[in-house]
């Protein structure tokens, strides 16, 4: 009796655990690859976090080549372009893993944008936007929670990825 007692207490107590304990939680992700975007020192610690990740998450992947290129834009001169490249290799494995990922494509969206064009690694740029547009376009249907959608369609509309017709659109959703 009280051995079943203690196993539904602990069923019960491991449930209501958060997630944030998991360091890739994706809700801990954004929030370290927002920060890794305005400091060179939340940088550097969110690329030692996703160095040591090795499963195949997809999403997971794409953080991590995300901070391979941000790692990439604390670097020296000399290794900027070693660490784009590995990003878009991550962004790649990350997309072939789930192509129909909205976040996965965000995330090479928000990077290849950035990237200056004669490095030639910007290739999906317009497939992603699209992309990222039509999932939008689709909400609350989008697969997107409701973070992740403000998210996306910020820097989407913010950047100017969207044209007037569809930015009006999307602040209607």
């Amino acid at each position: 009796m009280i051995r079943s007692l203690f196993l539904i207490f602990l069923l019960t107590f491991s449930t209501l655990v958060p997630t944030e304990a998991n360091p890739y939680s994706v809700h801990q992700l954004r929030r370290h690859y927002q920060q890794a975007a305005t400091s060179k020192e939340a940088g550097e610690k969110f690329h030692k976090l996703m160095a040591a990740y090795t499963q195949q998450d997809a999403v997971v992947l794409a953080y991590k080549a995300a901070a391979e290129a941000i790692r990439a834009r604390d670097a020296s001169m000399f290794n900027k372009l070693t660490y784009v490249q590995q990003a878009s290799k991550q962004f790649d494995q990350a997309v072939k893993l789930d192509a129909d990922n909205a976040e996965v494509r965000f995330l090479r969206l928000s990077v290849e944008s950035n990237l200056p064009g004669f490095l030639n690694l910007s290739q999906h740029v317009e497939e992603d936007r699209q992309f990222l547009v039509r999932t939008l376009l689709n909400h609350p249907k989008s697969g997107l929670d409701a973070e992740s959608f403000g998210l996306v369609r910020d820097f989407l509309v913010q950047r100017g990825h969207v044209s007037d017709d569809d930015a009006q659109k999307l602040a209607r959703l």
